[in-house]
């Protein structure tokens, strides 16, 4: 029975590197046995710390300090933490894009904050809503604790925001002293164009959190991330975790085989997924042309798909699975678990033949959801 996964967000085991893994844990397990029998403490890995931080410093060209770095189980553990460390009671605010990461979502209700979402457009979060919100939340009194946001590759919409919008973000979250977490998680899924810098490179003396994930360039199954916050704030952060450390393990692995450089794995990785991004965009393009818009987007693991307003989301997602295909609605990202007229394709780990077969099958399942057979009423995808 043929399954169309496009629910869950993965890497790619096609390109899975199983023989350079393999010789690189050989190699971590005979220099640093001894060390697996000890904590690895708040820091984690010396020498992967090291590669990260070399590695934002050539990406971001500014100095990067590996002290003020911190690896995590996984991106998601840096989100949970830095909720926990900057919250001071129940119903503090948190400005986010209207859509985000579903995870986010539930980490940040699930510890008491109150998530305030802004309108987005195909450059991400609208800075115009977002100056018109901080404004309104001045007035009644209430200050965010911070602005979470998801600027590169966004998670679920694809969206990259420009340096002149990061630009405008850094100087509202200035004016009205907000911290800024940047999660940066998809940074290395990089498609094509120039790279934009992180926001902590552009304002390397505001208050800023950065959080990277080695899971989206690698394997998930690794649950490798990290922080990156200056004093006080980095201090702050991993006070606030209890598990006595990352994976070391799997750390001195990493760091053996990233001691050549992450630019080397990303270069055999990308091909791949920029060829299935292509092969559902064209599948999409030959198939629902005339009544959905979609991202195309220049990095990450994602497109989000605009549906006609009169599709019952509720018999697609019946019918889809009927059908085998699988995808996340958009009510799963949004702030308020709203059901809009949206899902999300993840296609970094499906087989080529399995995304063209799925397009048309998705296809039918849209058509079959409808209650008219309008044309499409919108050109953009917001």
């Amino acid at each position: 029975m043929t399954v169309f996964d496009f629910a869950v967000g993965q890497t790619n085991p096609e390109t899975f590197p199983v023989a350079e893994f393999q010789a690189a844990a050989q190699r971590a397990i005979a220099k640093e046995h001894e060390a697996f029998n000890r904590y690895p403490g708040l820091r984690g890995h010396e020498g992967l710390r090291r590669l990260m931080a070399e590695r934002e410093s050539l990406r971001e060209g500014v100095e990067v300090d590996p002290e003020c770095i911190a690896l995590m189980n996984g991106s998601m553990q840096a989100v949970t933490l830095v909720g926990q460390a900057l919250r001071e009671r129940d119903g503090d605010i948190v400005i986010t894009e209207e859509f985000t990461y579903s995870g986010t979502i539930e980490a940040y209700k699930g510890i008491g904050l109150k998530l305030v979402g802004i309108g987005m457009d195909e450059h991400g979060m609208r800075i115009d809503l977002l100056e018109e919100k901080l404004s309104e939340l001045a007035a009644s009194g209430r200050k965010p604790r911070f602005i979470y946001t998801l600027t590169m590759y966004q998670n679920p919409t694809g969206t990259c925001m420009p340096e002149a919008r990061k630009t405008q973000l850094i100087e509202l979250a200035r004016h009205y002293e907000i911290p800024v977490v940047e999660d940066n998680c998809y940074g290395d899924v990089h498609f094509q164009g120039d790279l934009v810098p992180a926001m902590f490179a552009m304002d390397p003396y505001g208050d800023h959190i950065y959080i990277g994930s080695l899971s989206k360039i690698f394997a998930p199954g690794v649950r490798l991330g990290y922080l990156y916050a200056k004093e006080p704030r980095f201090s702050e952060i991993t006070a606030k975790r209890f598990d006595a450390g990352s994976n070391y393990f799997a750390a001195a692995v990493l760091a053996e085989f990233y001691k050549e450089g992450i630019e080397e794995h990303a270069e055999r990785t990308t091909p791949a997924l920029i060829r299935k991004r292509d092969l559902v965009v064209q599948g999409l393009e030959d198939n629902l042309a005339d009544i959905c818009a979609w991202s195309r987007p220049v990095g990450g693991l994602f497109l989000w798909v605009r549906l006609p307003d009169d599709v019952d989301m509720q018999k697609l997602l019946s019918i889809s699975a009927d059908a085998n295909f699988f995808f996340a609605p958009g009510s799963n990202f949004h702030i308020e678990a709203r059901e809009v007229p949206y899902l999300r394709l993840a296609f970094g780990h499906v087989p080529d033949d399995l995304i063209v077969q799925g397009m048309s099958v998705l296809a039918n399942c849209i058509v079959k959801a409808r209650t008219s057979n309008e044309a499409r009423s919108f050109d953009s995808l917001f």
